[in-house]
């Protein structure tokens, strides 16, 4: 590339060109350049992958059922068997943009594409069979940061909350959400409302004070749990399950997974859902139940080896507070975090149990098919691994207390939310907490999702800005929406 200091050079009798005019010739040809490098990037190159990718994105992005599956059965048959699947991912996400190309060969593709519906951006990885058709032999999508170069513009606090609720308006009208969203500056509400219907049947529209179930949310109370029992000294990060449960079933387990890994997914615990879960989610009403049902499996890998979400990691960690504690792992969360922090509307009751002002959740197999509610899919109660119920105040209060050290001291509070493990979306894992990233804004928070059921807690300390938002339908109801605010809202 030429360097562009040229096009502002004079001779020495007299210049060609007067400082302005050259300056605006230099900005012209820069805008030139960087162009010609956009369109590089965005150019889909001629290989037989990229060409499998292009027509895969035509075919997706039209929203034709038909002809989306008439492409699957041709070049990528695995998925063509679950194209109901395929139609909700493209119902969800509204579609890809194509971005930019990251590596490129005949039989491989692989670059960024961002949502339609969202700020969402994935990395999409793509090969093909050498010999032609050239059908698709692996095609996976990431979910990732956003990348800095494709960063949204900041708003002011004004123009973001405007933004905010033209998009909650939007999107509760298209039927892709209904909960209650939150902000908060400061520790102090700067915007709340409610969407959407929380009992259809009973026509009982959501509220602020409606109680939404929070799915994974749950983890950041266990971790607080786990970590207040640290600075009380009664349980070490570098603690093994064994010396807590001695008689558990697996002894690669008892002996090599720690307090640590179990906080950060990297124990190789495995998860709770599938079939035994199905088979049994009517009997699993104590944790110990769940040790029970899952404790004689080995290690899904060698702990610290690597991250994978472990559900069961943190059913395990509930166990533990309940022996180091001697309470309940519900009662111990209730004495030490919800009430000092003021939250007297979240909890794990079972589902047995009224539970005033709580949603009900609504889930449907396929974009066409109609809400039902997910009363099928629901545990016997809520668990250190997520499960509860809370509202999007109680949300802020316990931000609120986790920041003013009212939980944890300043030493412990940093450990529990500075970030360890990078996990495949390109965020870090604190201790229950994604540590994520976005231009000069550090946040951290959770989020919970299920069938019937989407949350999300994101706090972010030095621009002092809280953002909680429930939902009482399928993923990314919710998600979607912090994410959308998150991305606006000033940095400082």
């Amino acid at each position: 590339m030429p360097d562009l200091r040229t096009a502002t050079r004079t001779s020495n009798r007299k210049p060609l060109l007067g400082v302005a005019t050259a300056t605006k010739v230099a900005r012209v040809l820069l805008v030139l350049v960087l162009a010609v490098a956009a369109s590089a990037q965005t150019r889909i190159p001629d290989t037989p992958a990229a060409r499998q990718f292009a027509a895969w994105l035509e075919a997706f992005n039209s929203g034709d059922r038909a002809k989306l599956l008439a492409y699957l059965q041709k070049n990528y048959p695995a998925r063509a068997s679950d194209i109901d699947g395929e139609m909700g991912f493209r119902n969800d996400t509204g579609g890809f943009a194509f971005k930019k190309v990251e590596q490129s060969t005949p039989q491989h593709f692989s670059g960024l594409v961002k949502e339609n519906g969202s700020d969402q951006f994935a990395r999409f990885d793509l090969e093909v069979e050498p010999l032609a058709p050239n059908r698709i032999s692996k095609f996976e999508l990431r979910a990732m940061p956003q990348p800095a170069e494709f960063a949204t513009p900041r708003m002011s606090e004004a123009e973001a909350i405007s933004a905010l609720r033209a998009r909650l308006d939007q999107d509760t009208a298209a039927d892709r959400f209904s909960g209650a969203a939150l902000v908060a500056k400061n520790g102090n509400t700067i915007f709340e409302q409610a969407y959407g219907m929380a009992d259809l049947a009973a026509k009982i529209p959501n509220k602020i004070t409606t109680r939404f179930r929070i799915g994974s949310m749950n983890k950041m109370f266990t971790a607080v749990a786990v970590l207040q029992l640290v600075q009380q000294g009664k349980i070490a990060l570098t603690d093994t399950l064994g010396k807590f449960l001695p008689d558990y079933p697996n002894h690669d387990i008892a002996s090599k997974v720690t307090i640590h890994t179990l906080l950060t997914h990297t124990g190789g615990t495995g998860d709770i859902f599938g079939p035994e879960f199905d088979a049994h989610r009517a009997e699993l009403k104590t944790l110990n139940d769940y040790v029970a049902l899952y404790g004689k499996r080995g290690l899904g890998f060698e702990p610290g080896s690597r991250w994978a979400y472990s559900n069961y990691g943190f059913v395990l960690l509930g166990v533990i507070i309940e022996k180091v504690s001697g309470q309940s792992y519900y009662d111990f969360v209730d004495a030490h975090i919800f009430k000092p922090a003021g939250m007297l509307s979240t909890g794990s009751l079972p589902e047995e149990q009224n539970v005033p002002d709580l949603s009900v959740g609504y889930t449907r197999e396929s974009p066409t098919a109609p809400r039902t509610p997910n009363t099928d899919t629901l545990p016997y109660r809520g668990t250190s691994a997520g499960g509860g119920y809370s509202t999007v105040e109680d949300l802020l209060r316990f931000a609120n207390a986790l920041t003013s050290l009212k939980l944890l001291d300043a030493k412990h509070f940093a450990l529990l939310t500075t970030g360890k493990v990078d996990t495949p979306q390109g965020s870090k894992y604190a201790y229950g907490f994604q540590d994520q990233s976005s231009g000069s804004v550090r946040c951290f928070g959770h989020g919970g999702g299920a069938p019937g059921m989407n949350g999300d807690l994101v706090i972010c300390p030095e621009s002092a800005y809280v953002v909680a938002v429930l939902a009482n339908m399928d993923p990314p109801a919710a998600g979607r929406i912090s994410q959308f605010i998150s991305n606006r809202l000033p940095e400082k």
